[in-house]
């Protein structure tokens, strides 16, 4: 028996339970991958122990000489990885690199653009209710209403009028690729930095999938533990001009003490990202959402802007006269795990919603290729057009535990 079932069975069952969740469903939440069993191991490591305010060989305590071990090797992984300048790979989320990266190069009340939460964007690029939006002067940019891509004419108007200090660019539910050249010239044309969260698509553009933002960014910051699949946790990269005036922003000026053990994790999964077996993975990852999309629209789906660049693919459950929230509790009845998500120009609440967020990431990470993303479009439209069959639901399901325990989880065994 586990230290943990002989000291806590009850969080011990509760984790098994987990455990046997994520081997009999199938995991399609665009935000969500599986981590590694090496990324696992040092996220539980002993470095859990050890506090280490400051950066390495600047600590604010003793004993941190493995400290600074770990984190320059994760410095070093993530700048060669990206081919940036510098990094800091200290932020515990994606939320608070970004909060780091305003403080670095904006004053609260600046003017900065970001793209609309209900259109794509994420809460930290300015909503309302977010710190973004109650620290900062965002005006939001958004997709035109026929393409539901980002109109760069649209973009280069509201920028020469306001003239922010900062345009944020990337996005939560967007399915296509963003044009950073461009944005980086009409940031630089008036007197913006370009900021781009690529917490989404890290991963693509670590194997080689997605251009990178690096070249043209100001300031890059991203989740690990989405398409990068590494623990869960954040980094920001800059040029090495800016490299002082990001790392103060996020130690002391949004965290203390760094997570030792993440750091280690990330060490690890930047590792790992720098291998030809995760190039592969990263495009298969790509075809997979194509292939998906391709068959999701012939079984008579309506997809956001028609299709995905991306692992990314939102649909539009309102053509089949459903909400997002009714989809993504019919295919979870089903065991297929999605998440409920605005569409653009939405006329349910963010709470109900008219989209179903999609991704391959988790998929592709158990080895599942063209042939299993079409029966699985095949399970998601069966579903979707029966949503209230219960008799529906349960056949897919049984299907689909059956399905998803021939394909092992990274990172842990079959139950």
């Amino acid at each position: 028996m586990s230290a943990l079932g002989k000291h806590d069975p009850e969080v011990a069952a509760i984790i098994a339970a987990e455990h046997v969740r994520q081997t009999e469903t199938l995991e399609i939440i665009a935000s969500e991958n599986y981590a590694s069993a090496a990324v696992l191991e040092a996220t539980g490591s002993i470095l859990t122990n050890k506090y280490a305010e400051g950066y390495p060989g600047k600590r604010y305590y003793a004993g941190n000489v493995h400290a600074d071990e770990i984190e320059s090797l994760a410095i070093e992984r993530a700048k060669e990885l990206f081919k940036a300048e510098h990094a800091n790979v200290q932020p515990t989320s994606g939320a608070e690199a970004n909060m780091a990266a305003y403080l670095a190069f904006a004053d609260p009340g600046d003017t900065l653009l970001g793209l609309e939460l209900s259109q794509g964007g994420h809460l930290t690029h300015g909503s309302p209710v977010n710190f973004s939006g109650r620290l900062y002067n965002f005006v939001p940019y958004s997709v035109d209403r026929e393409t539901e891509v980002v109109d760069m004419k649209t973009v280069a108007t509201l920028a020469a009028e306001t003239k922010p200090r900062i345009i944020v660019t990337g996005a939560t539910a967007y399915p296509r690729q963003f044009d950073f050249e461009s944005f980086a010239e009409i940031a630089h044309e008036n007197g913006a930095l370009l900021m781009v969260d690529m917490s989404h698509f890290a991963g693509l553009v670590a194997g080689g999938a997605h251009p990178s933002p690096v070249p043209y960014a100001d300031v890059v910051t991203s989740t690990t533990h989405k398409t990068l699949r590494g623990p869960r946790g954040a980094l920001a990269l800059t040029r090495e001009t800016n490299g002082a005036a990001l790392d103060k922003a996020v130690f002391p000026g949004t965290q203390g003490g760094p997570h030792m053990h993440s750091i280690a994790a990330k060490a690890v999964a930047f590792g790992e990202a720098a291998t030809p077996i995760f190039q592969a993975y990263a495009a298969k990852t790509v075809e997979n959402a194509a292939t998906l999309a391709e068959a999701l629209q012939s079984g008579g789906l309506r997809l956001v802007s028609g299709g995905t660049d991306t692992h990314l693919i939102l649909i539009d459950c309102s053509t089949l006269g459903i909400s997002g929230m009714k989809a993504q509790n019919a295919l979870q009845g089903a065991g297929i795990i999605a998440n409920k998500n605005t569409i653009p120009y939405d006329e349910r609440s963010p709470f109900v919603t008219s989209g179903l967020r999609i991704g391959t990431p988790a998929l592709t990470s158990r080895g599942m290729g063209i042939t299993e993303m079409r029966q699985l479009a095949a399970w998601i439209v069966h579903v979707l057009k029966d949503p209230d069959g219960e008799g529906v639901r349960e056949s897919v399901r049984k299907e689909v535990a059956e399905f998803a325990r021939t394909y092992p989880v990274p990172g842990i065994t079959n139950a």
